[in-house]
């Protein structure tokens, strides 16, 4: 019965128009065009309002906040009543009562139109400001208005009084890029909803009515006299006495506005494209990308793959990281004061060896958040740093030998492929560990075509180089001589299998979660095993070796175990180390964005000063 009296009301409605004004008569003709397809129920599409995404750090405070518009949805029953009375009646009195629309106040407001020349008074429901809001546009015509009445007589079908309330208290505007009661607590006075006084309830509720004009940052006195107005109201319908209003609009209001929280840029860059990896990972989209056979089919899997992602950010969630605030700090700085007189660039990554955990990453000097990741995202030629991934960890896997085996470190070709070792010194029979420590090319070079690519390859393609390219397939890579390189994320990883011959991929993410704690992503936690007790026995002594009398000589820890190995590229273009102490695994790379060689300064050993910055 009340289904068929509304759409009688509904219809009843032309006829009052015409006879209203004649300006008005196309709009009406316009509008019954509508008639018919009110016959079924409208549909309401689904609402997509992306929430924020926050980033917490190990101790599980916020660091990173990524949002356009500020959310924080909750439900009616959380919500204090006197905001339920506020809206109620000051927007619509009669919301309990209606079936959607309200005809006397649409008709008055038609009254006051008639001598204008667009609508501009409403005398809209909470409902119709809820359809509005959500599935209409803000255009002021009667045609809008028409349609605007007919969703809202079918909204109020879909959904009871308490849910539509809901909606818009959770959705309605309140300037700056706010939507919803409880945002705009957090948003203008850094704290929960329950938590404000009723000066402060009325105050934010003041800025709905009309966002620009109550925009407290930029009209404060404006917000302030109709919060006043609010009080009254609330006053005359006895929600409090005019005692209590009189004492609440003499309240101060002092706002304490909300800050996005952007700290440590490096880390919450690197988090939001792993997040990416994961959700790919988690939804079977590494492995469509990677069995992709045309650029075609790859863009169109990429254009799924974030909308996956973009899902996420509608939703909202907590990414939890394994960010160690107070040594993303120190990196940065120390790192910064190093290079700081030079144009010299550099990345590093610094993982925890107990939980394979990427507690602190640096993306280049002075970084800025989204500015070019060099820990990620510029591989670049790891030279000799490469030969223990590539080299001797699979030759003592494949073969029966121990650092004190013997091996030549003369001249040696494999066609045309002749390298020289460092000032062209040449050698007879050295142990593994002299060659190593000395990063004798030539003998790198006679272990490496002893196991043969295939063997080598069978190992680095256990890590997660994603660099890696066909053509490396070659001699060059025992030397690190790569089509397009590493990156010092990649590298660090890798050598996590030194400390104990297993090998999870480090990641910083430890697990994503919606805002009710319900886990929606997390990484797998399983390792494998890539070196034998024996291996990694002998090449945390072939990397202690390099520190102790080689080529890392001059690098330290406080820590019982340091082992390292240096590269250094063709013409001093690259410089890295990178190692592991009892504690941590870590990489570093030196260089410059646009190639050139650093011979002049590769005697400062500046990646020595990073590298020890970090690791104590």
């Amino acid at each position: 019965m009340r289904k068929f009296s509304g759409f009688l009301i509904i219809i009843g409605c032309f006829p009052l128009l015409f006879f209203l004004s004649s300006e008005i008569s196309y709009e009406i003709e316009a509008a019954r065009t509508f008639e018919n397809q009110m016959q079924d129920s409208i549909e309401f599409p689904d609402v997509a309002s992306k929430l924020p995404i926050t980033l917490v750090d190990k101790n599980n405070d916020v660091y990173s906040e990524e949002y356009v518009e500020w959310r924080q949805p909750t439900s009616l029953e959380n919500i204090p009543q006197v905001v339920k009375d506020i809206f109620i009646y000051s927007e619509d009195s009669d919301f309990y009562e209606h079936i959607g629309f309200d005809l006397s106040a649409i008709a008055r407001a038609l009254v006051i139109n008639t001598s204008e020349q667009s609508v501009q008074q409403g005398g809209s429901t909470i409902t119709q400001q809820l359809v509005r809001m959500r599935y209409l546009s803000e255009e002021k015509t009667y045609e809008r208005k028409l349609m605007e009445i007919f969703y809202s007589y079918e909204l109020e079908k879909h959904y009871s009084k308490t849910e539509i309330l809901t909606m818009y208290l959770n959705e309605i505007y309140f300037s700056n890029q706010v939507y919803g009661i409880s945002s705009a607590a957090t948003y203008y006075f850094g704290k929960p909803l329950n938590k404000l006084s009723l000066a402060e309830i009325a105050f934010i509720a003041a800025i709905p009515n009309n966002p620009s004009l109550y925009d407290p940052l930029k009209n404060f006195e404006q917000t302030k006299a109709r919060q006043e107005r609010l009080l009254q109201i609330l006053a005359e319908h006895e929600v409090i006495t005019f005692a209590e209003a009189e004492t609440q609009k003499s309240v101060p209001i002092q706002l304490n506005v909300k800050q996005k929280i952007q700290q440590y840029p490096a880390y919450s860059t690197y988090v939001l494209q792993e997040l990416k990896w994961l959700v790919a990972q988690n939804e079977g989209f590494d492995v469509l990308l990677a069995n992709a056979e045309t650029e075609q089919e790859k863009e169109q899997l990429q254009k799924q793959l974030q909308n996956k992602v973009d899902a996420l950010f509608q939703q909202g969630a907590v990414v939890h990281t394994a960010l160690n605030p107070l040594k993303q700090l120190h990196d940065e700085q120390a790192i910064n004061q190093i290079l700081a007189s030079s144009e010299l660039q550099a990345s590093a990554t610094i993982i925890d060896n107990e939980t394979r955990e990427i507690t602190s990453i640096y993306g280049g000097k002075n970084y800025k958040k989204f500015d070019l990741h060099r820990a990620y995202q510029t591989p670049r030629q790891p030279g000799s740093a490469f030969k223990p991934l590539a080299v001797y960890a699979p030759y003592f896997e494949t073969i029966d030998a121990s650092p004190s085996s013997t091996v030549s470190g003369g001249a040696y070709c494999i066609g045309t492929f002749c390298p020289e070792n460092y000032g062209g010194g040449l050698y007879g029979q050295v142990s593994l560990s002299t060659a190593f420590r000395h990063s004798y090319n030539t003998s790198a070079l006679r272990l490496y075509n002893t196991i043969g690519i295939d063997t080598a390859f069978s190992y680095l393609e256990r890590f997660n180089f994603k660099s890696l390219d066909a053509r490396d397939y070659s001699y060059a890579s025992a030397l690190g001589g790569l089509t397009y390189g590493v990156t010092s994320l990649e590298l660090a990883d890798a050598y996590t299998s030194f400390i104990d011959g297993s090998y999870s991929q480090a990641h910083a993410i430890r697990k994503v979660t919606d805002l009710q704690g319900n886990v929606l992503y997390k990484w797998p936690s399983e390792r494998t095993v890539i070196w034998s007790p024996k291996t990694v026995r002998y090449m945390r002594q072939l990397l202690t070796d390099v520190v102790t009398g080689g080529t890392g000589v001059g690098l330290y820890t406080s820590t019982n175990y340091l082992g390292a190995k240096t590269g250094t590229t063709n013409d001093f273009k690259d410089l890295w180390l990178a190692g592991l102490t009892d504690s941590e695994t870590a990489a570093v790379w030196l260089g410059y964005d646009i190639p050139q060689s650093m011979e002049d300064i590769e005697r400062y050993q500046i990646h020595y000063q990073i590298f020890n910055a970090i690791m104590n």
